[in-house]
């Protein structure tokens, strides 16, 4: 028979999303228990290292030695390589530092423990616990041993291969269009620029983009996100990166001393991201920006919001759906118009040709927009090729 636990949250998954949820809850006076499948939180690292920062303040974040580079701005390249430069104000959400992940996640676990967090490694939850119908915690297996672990609030943040969803029966299924296969290599004796986190777009990666965030002077991580609908296999992000890092010789000449590949979600928000006793956040939830494919910002934003919201839950005794809108109401305020409207700028960019890329970008490059937005790039981009905005009626 399993051996028995008791906590008002319990928090599955120990990335930026998890971490954050469970030190704002028990910063709201709930006890905590955050488990993580791995033994080491923050490793292996699956992820380019790029992130803003204007959020940081926002969820109790100070800035640490985690932080590699402050970069100024993004430069994105079309097909033909003509470059738009954008500052880092309006770059998106992986553009501001360049961080060593493993290390910042390990600080927002710090900041967890802190808070009064109890931590457990090696540890994975196995299966749901219910009563009447409702989540009432998990089943976890602890270095071989089995543990009921009892809780007013589970949380799952398990991020893009989610089972907790699953398991508590939320959709969590995706297209093959609203998903990206990832590869990454960081690389030493690359000529770089340290100023920018670039980004390539066109035929080269099908769907996605290639990126190339510096990490100091002569080393980057140079990586690829393809549409897996859009290649064979996902083993086709190697080739279309190897390919790509061939036809640069400033990138060429270096040499790989690091690889990590994964999958991410590009898809709209869920439709549903609670249900009796639980709330999902972070990749887990689908928070990711279809656009770009970071999450960090977002889940971490999430997951204050879902944190104190599971204190008050377990202070109220009520972990109900209808108690827990307010999470869910909470974070669609800050972030579901975003996140909609980038998936469907990203419906719309993977259709374009690389001659529509060079269009656009060539507008983009020549002109200067006080406000970046999508109506400021489209109207620009009319008045030299209105042909082009046609198929961007949508949005304007």
């Amino acid at each position: 028979m399993a051996q028995e636990l008791s906590t008002d949250v319990l928090v599955i998954g120990g990335g930026p999303a998890g971490s954050m949820t469970a030190k704002w809850a028990a910063h709201h006076g709930a006890s905590v228990l955050l488990i993580e499948k791995r033994q080491e939180i923050g490793s292996p690292v699956r992820c380019g290292e790029g992130m803003s920062k204007d959020w940081l303040g926002e969820v109790g974040i100070k800035p640490g030695r985690w932080i590699n580079l402050e970069v100024e701005g993004a430069r994105i390249f079309s097909p033909s390589e003509k470059v738009f430069e954008i500052n880092e104000k309006h770059a998106g959400n992986e553009v501001g530092y360049v961080v060593e992940r493993d290390e910042f996640d390990k600080q927002l676990a710090i900041d967890a423990a802190n808070a009064g967090v109890e931590v457990r490694l090696k540890t994975s939850a196995v299966a749901m616990l219910r009563e009447h119908g409702r989540i009432v915690g998990a089943k976890v297996k602890q270095f071989g041993e089995l543990l009921d672990v009892h809780a007013k609030v589970t949380i799952g943040a398990d991020g893009f291969e989610s089972q907790v969803g699953r398991w508590a029966g939320i959709s969590t299924n995706l297209a093959m269009r609203d998903m990206d296969t990832c590869l990454q290599y960081r690389m030493t004796n690359v000529g770089s620029d340290a100023r920018y986190c670039d980004f390539y777009l066109g035929k080269v990666a099908p769907g996605g983009y290639v990126w190339v965030f510096p990490k100091a002077d002569g080393l980057a991580n140079v990586g690829i996100g393809v549409q897996v609908s859009q290649v064979k296999s996902p083993a086709d992000a190697k080739s279309y990166l190897d390919r790509w890092i061939a036809a640069h010789p400033e990138y060429a000449k270096g040499k790989k001393i690091d690889m990590v590949g994964g999958g991410v979600s590009i898809s709209a928000p869920l439709k549903q991201t609670v249900t009796d006793g639980l709330m999902l956040v972070g990749d887990a939830a689908r928070m990711i920006d279809p656009l770009t494919g970071g999450g960090i910002a977002n889940g971490c934003i999430a997951g204050k919001i879902c944190g104190t919201v599971a204190a008050e839950a377990a202070a109220a005794g009520d972990a109900s759906k209808e108690f827990l809108q307010r999470y869910e109401k909470g974070w669609r305020a800050r972030l579901e118009e975003k996140l909609y409207r980038n998936w469907l700028a990203k419906e719309k960019l993977v259709t374009l040709s690389d001659e529509t890329f060079d269009k656009i970008i060539d507008v983009l490059s020549g002109v200067r927009l006080e406000k970046l937005s999508v109506h400021n790039i489209l109207k620009a981009v009319h008045d030299k090729y209105p042909e082009v905005t046609k198929e961007f009626e949508a949005f304007l």
